[in-house]
C-alpha cells in the first residue's frame, strides 16, 4: 500500500511544480508583453520626432 500512495503523492507534486513554472512563465510572458508594448510607444514617439525634424529642415532647405 505504500508505493501506491507514494506513486499518487508524486504526482501531486509533480502537478504542483508544473503549476509554480507555469504560473511563473505567465508572470513573465506578462511583463515581456508591458515591455514590448513601452518599446513601441517609444520608436513611434522618436519617428514622430524624427518627422518633425526632417519637415524643420527641409523648410529651412528651402530657404536658403
Amino acid at each position: 500500500m505504500f508505493w501506491p500512495m507514494f506513486a499518487v503523492a508524486m504526482g501531486f507534486l509533480g502537478l504542483a511544480v508544473l503549476t509554480v513554472f507555469a504560473v511563473r512563465v505567465f508572470l513573465e510572458a506578462r511583463r515581456l508583453g508591458h515591455q514590448v508594448t513601452e518599446s513601441a510607444r517609444r520608436i513611434n514617439r522618436a519617428a514622430e520626432d524624427l518627422e518633425r525634424a526632417a519637415v524643420s529642415a527641409a523648410r529651412t532647405a528651402d530657404t536658403l
